[in-house]
């Protein structure tokens, strides 16, 4: 469970670095688009910040990740003149690709090739005292 100050921090290293890829470096992925960010996680002291990028949008996310991980000095030293004023401490990056998209088209595209067939219709229930729901337990006197 994180804490507010780890939410908070998080939160604003996500925007953040999401402008500094975008406006700041780019660079950095010749002209390509800069993957997106779907996720950061902070240590408890705030020093280190896990960045999850969704790299959907290109052809090798293998050979991105290693280019953004090979430039995370350079993103770190851009990240500390945006938010030199909200924070005390730029923290160390750690950039992992995060694949939860890719896996939820693939689960998608394997649920919609099973074939479910329909539920056979319900008989009609019969009225009877058999079918009365069962009477609530009583937890106190006046209920």
């Amino acid at each position: 469970m994180e804490s507010k100050r780890q939410q908070k921090m998080a939160s604003l290293l996500q925007q953040e670095l999401a402008a500094v890829l975008q406006r700041d470096l780019p660079h950095l992925f010749g002209g390509g688009l800069a993957p997106s960010i779907s996720l950061v996680k902070m240590t408890p002291d705030l020093g280190q910040a896990r960045v999850y990028l969704s790299l959907l949008l290109g052809t090798d996310a293998d050979a991105r990740l290693a280019l953004v991980r090979d430039s995370a000095k350079e993103i770190r030293q851009a990240l500390a003149k945006r938010i030199r004023k909200t924070a005390r401490v730029v923290p160390e990056l750690t950039f992992f690709h995060d694949d939860s998209a890719a896996y939820a088209a693939h689960m998608d595209g394997v649920l919609g090739q099973l074939h479910i067939p329909p539920a056979p219709p319900a008989a009609p229930a019969a009225e009877g005292p058999d079918e009365l729901p069962a009477p609530r337990p009583r937890l106190f006197k006046g209920e």
